[in-house]
This record gives structure tokens, sequence and C-alpha cells, in this order.
């Protein structure tokens, strides 16, 4: 019998590859959904740091040349607190969200989306990955993975052995 493992040993991983590709699918299911006459957005705001990848493929594949970060701290290692924003985008370009896209690799629980959606109330906001906890708080994603999954994306990520999901033989 297997033993017992942690909630972040049911694993996720991601590659720059799987990143690249999963970034490029929510750009596409953002392409012309946006409020500009044309379907587009004035700016791409990626939360930090995991955002900040898929909001740079999502900002080249539409097009979108202003884009701005948003820094919210909600985790320590692996374990999330309250969320705080360290920093935040100018507010001239914000206003109230209206035509901004906000972009960011995961939404876990929800609290840092929701933090930035009481700040910004008509931004859009997109992510790659979705836990059910937290999927009311996004307006699109591309996939969603159980609330036990730990995803690991591929700037924490290192190449090392892995024992086998059951353990060994």
């Amino acid at each position: 019998m297997a033993a017992e493992r942690l909630p972040h040993e049911k694993g996720f991983h991601v590659s720059w590859d799987q990143l690249h590709r999963d970034a490029r699918a929510l750009a596409w299911r953002l392409d012309k959904q946006g409020p500009e006459p044309d379907g587009g957005w004035r700016a791409v705001v990626a939360i930090t740091r995991g955002g900040m990848a898929p909001a740079m493929i999502v900002s080249r594949e539409l097009g979108i040349r202003n884009v701005d970060t948003i820094s919210v701290k909600s985790y320590d290692h692996q374990s999330q607190r309250e969320a705080q924003v360290l920093q935040a985008p100018d507010p001239k370009l914000m206003g109230d969200g209206e035509g901004i896209l906000i972009v960011d690799d995961l939404v876990d629980t929800g609290k840092t989306l929701e933090l930035v959606r009481k700040l910004y109330p008509k931004a859009h906001f997109a992510t790659i990955y979705a836990k059910p906890q937290g999927r009311p708080m996004v307006d699109t994603f591309v996939t969603e993975v159980s609330q036990d999954t730990w995803i690991f994306f591929p700037w924490d990520m290192a190449l090392q052995y892995v024992e086998p999901y059951r353990g060994k033989d």
C-alpha cells in the first residue's frame, strides 16, 4: 500500500512548451471578446509573478502593446495567506478596469483575484488554469484541475529523479 501523500504531491507538471500552448489557447479564447469597437482590449495587466509569462504570450498573440503588472502576494512557499497588493498599475490606465485584461497563471482559492476584482470591477479576468474553489472569480480559463492538485510551473522546476506515484516496488 502506498504511503499517504501530501496534497501538493498530487502534482500537475507544466513544461514551458505546455505553458506556451495553453497561453496561446487562452489568447484565442479572448480574441475579439474585448469591449473595444474591434473586440480588442486597452491593456493587459499581469498578476506577478505567475501571470507574467502568460500575459506576455497573450499580449503578443492579441497585438496588445500596453502591458503592465499588479503585484499581489498571497503565498509564502506553498501555504496561502491573506492577499495584499504590493504594487498597482497606473490608476489613469486602470480606471474601473473597463477594457483591461488581467492575466494570471492560476486561480486557486480565488483570494488573489477577489482582491484585484474589488479594485477593478469591470476588468476581464483570465487564467490558464482554474481550480473549482476559485473558478467563480475568473471570466475565462483554459483548463480546470481538481482543488487538491498542486501545479508545478516551469519556473519552479529543476530536473531530478521523482519516485513513482505508487511508491517503490
